[in-house]
C-alpha cells in the first residue's frame, strides 16, 4: 500500500478524481489541481487523474453546468500543456 493510499483509507477511487475531458482537465489544472497522472493506456483517448479534495466535486459541477469563471489566458495554456503531455512520448 502507498502513501497516498494509506492516507486515503487504502482504496485509490477514495482519492482520485478521473476523467477523459480534455476541457475539463485544463479547467481543473487552471483552478490549481495538480495532474497526478495521464493515462494514455487506450491509444483512442487519454485519462486525466487528479487528487480528490473536498471542492473538486463542487469545480467540476459549476464547469459543467457552465458557472465557472476562469482567467481565458491561463485555460487556454493549461490545455495547451495537456495536449502536449498527451501526444508526447518517452521512448
Amino acid at each position: 500500500m502507498t502513501d497516498k493510499e494509506k492516507f486515503f483509507g487504502g482504496d485509490p477511487s477514495n482519492f482520485k478524481f478521473m476523467t477523459y475531458d480534455l476541457g475539463l482537465a485544463s479547467a481543473l489544472v487552471t483552478l490549481g489541481y495538480a495532474l497526478w497522472n495521464l493515462d494514455k493506456a487506450n491509444i483512442q483517448k487519454a485519462q486525466f487523474l487528479f487528487i480528490r479534495d473536498e471542492h473538486i466535486d463542487k469545480m467540476v459541477n459549476e464547469y459543467w453546468d457552465d458557472k465557472l469563471m476562469l482567467p481565458a489566458r491561463s485555460l487556454i495554456e493549461n490545455q495547451k500543456m495537456l495536449k502536449n503531455r498527451i501526444y508526447s512520448s518517452i521512448e
